[in-house]
């Protein structure tokens, strides 16, 4: 078996889709070190997923369609000394002595599997789509009047994390559901609702998709914004929904909140977010902070200084540590509460959600003692 059979072996394992890595090694020239191919399914189509590893520990990265996998690989095929193609019938490795000797491990094994009449194999294709049965598929029209996706109904690239990010909050509150009144009104609050794509996000899920009867206010200091989202909800029908410009500290929440959502707010302002939620008594309570700058700037431990003197890990901790204070309030204060993982770190590095849940029954004892500990703390 030659470099052309061996060419052939990658084809085949790319239409029959048991390609699962190929793998290029010890270039004879140019500064691309090595070449880390997979095969992927993107948006119906099969492409070879190139990772070129390059000077600086950086990489680039480029996507063949079977109409290219020929013509484009010879030319990296001749420039490197081991290319090793991994499939899930099998192994074969192509070597290319500095002297231009040719030799294929594995090939002919392979071929026979890949010829076989009937062949058992596992297909090794992946999506790269990230295909999953999501609570909204783009077709939604608040999310078309957002620019989250098209006219029809696909999302726009630049907008794929926000729509996971949405849809796996609505998962959170699809976990809390039984705990908010299963009938009657449902009061909601999104406080520094800024864009208000999650906004829309959970009205559309209470209102339209299970049916429910919901009032949904959602504040914010910027009045532009405020307005734009009000104007959006009206031309789309969303008739109890309702935006306010304003400072949530000064806003007067003339009803219990059954659920309380902020994705986001800046720094204190999730501190002011979760206290106006437990002073009003709110059933649950659904916060992804945003930074931490105020610990970062006042921390002053000598303890912790190990940690405090290197800048990235000062931050770290006081972001654990911030947070961690505030479910320790909330706890205090008649909450069940948790930390949460909103999303992959891929999709954004803030990516924390706290939850808090009012318990039915809370000892006032044990909130004394709840309280005292958290002010030891600070």
């Amino acid at each position: 078996m030659n470099k052309t059979d061996f060419i052939a072996l990658i084809e085949s394992s790319f239409k029959n889709e048991t390609l699962k890595k190929l793998i290029f090694s010890r270039p004879k020239s140019g500064e691309i070190t090595k070449i880390a191919c997979r095969l992927v399914e993107h948006r119906g189509r099969r492409i070879l997923a190139m990772e070129f590893s390059l000077p600086g520990n950086t990489v680039s990265h480029r996507n063949l369609s079977e109409s290219e996998l020929t013509d484009e690989l010879v030319p990296y095929i001749e420039n490197y000394l081991q290319i090793n193609l991994i499939t899930t019938l099998g192994e074969a490795e192509l070597k290319c002595s500095k002297s231009g000797k040719e030799t294929v491990i594995g090939g002919e094994n392979l071929r026979r599997k890949m010829s076989g009449e009937s062949p058992s194999f596992e297909k090794a294709i992946e999506s790269i789509d990230k295909k999953k049965n999501y609570i909204l598929d783009g077709s939604e029209i608040f999310l078309k009047k957002l620019g989250i996706s098209s006219n029809d109904g696909r999302i726009h690239d630049k907008k794929q994390g926000k729509f996971r990010q949405i849809n796996r909050f609505l998962e959170h509150i699809e976990n809390i559901y039984p705990r908010l009144p299963a009938d009657g009104e449902i009061r909601i609050y999104d406080l520094c609702c800024g864009k208000s794509y999650l906004s829309f996000a959970v009205y559309h899920y209470f209102k339209n998709v299970l049916n429910m009867n919901v009032k949904m206010v959602c504040v914010d200091l910027k009045a532009d914004v405020i307005e734009y989202c009000q104007s959006v909800a009206t031309r789309i029908g969303f008739d109890d929904m309702e935006f306010v410009s304003g400072d949530i500290i000064k806003y007067d929440m003339k009803n219990k909140p059954h659920l309380v959502i902020s994705l986001h707010a800046c720094d204190i302002a999730t501190d002011i977010v979760l206290n106006k939620a437990s002073e009003n008594g709110a059933d649950v309570i659904l916060s992804t902070p945003c930074c931490h700058h105020e610990l970062n700037h006042t921390l002053n431990c000598k303890t912790l200084d190990f940690v405090a003197k290197h800048s990235m890990l000062r931050q770290k901790m006081c972001d654990a540590l911030t947070d961690s204070l505030r479910l320790m309030k909330l706890e205090s204060e008649g909450y069940s509460v948790c930390a949460l993982e909103l999303i992959d770190p891929e999709d954004t590095p803030k990516n924390i959600m706290l939850r808090a849940i009012k318990k039915k029954s809370f000892d006032k004892h044990k909130a004394e003692e709840l309280k005292k500990q958290y002010n030891d703390t600070l």
